[in-house]
């Protein structure tokens, strides 16, 4: 280490990485305050670096600004599965509406298990969120890789049932 004081040690790296991940995480939370504030003030912007940075500091300090809590390797694959999963909210609440107008021929209320082929908890946990967000179907628990959903209709179930956001889950986080 003395002769080669810019040689790091993996502990080091590791470091390094984590306050790298940290500023990322600090300008992630600052773009979204500024977006969401709508207000430009240097008195209101010194509360959103204050809180910004306070919350950063807190994350690397509970040890949690890590690959999963802070998913940019995600990328552009998150993206377009975002603009899939929007049509699929999308047809999920016409499936709804029809439920609520016509409840007789189309409420069929069912739980059922479906297991999630995500290896990592961040992809099970997105799969788990993403049938939450579908209309109709809710996530009742998630026990390894078992996941328990409620579904209002035989429509939304078929849907959870066939794979179809499961697969596409999997190809985003690269676990195929």
């Amino acid at each position: 280490q003395i002769l080669f004081p810019l040689i790091l040690t993996d502990a080091d790296d590791r470091d390094c990485r984590t306050l790298l991940k940290t500023l990322s995480l600090f300008l992630v939370l600052m773009a979204v305050w500024l977006l969401l504030s709508g207000i430009y003030t240097p008195l209101i912007i010194g509360f959103g670096v204050a809180s910004c940075l306070l919350s950063a500091l807190i994350a690397y300090r509970m040890d949690v600004v890590d690959h999963e809590g802070h998913p940019l390797h995600l990328g552009p694959r998150i993206i377009t599965y975002w603009g899939w999963l929007f049509i699929e909210i999308f047809k999920a609440n016409v499936d709804v509406a029809k439920c609520v107008l016509f409840p007789r021929k189309y409420l069929r209320p069912s739980i059922f298990t479906v297991t999630a082929s995500q290896k990592s908890d961040l992809g099970r946990v997105i799969y788990a969120n993403s049938i939450t967000l579908t209309p109709g179907t809710v996530t009742v628990d998630l026990d390894g890789d078992q996941v328990m959903v409620h579904s209002m209709t035989e429509v939304s179930a078929a849907g959870i049932k066939s794979g179809d956001m499961d697969r596409r889950v999997t190809t985003v986080m690269e676990e195929a």
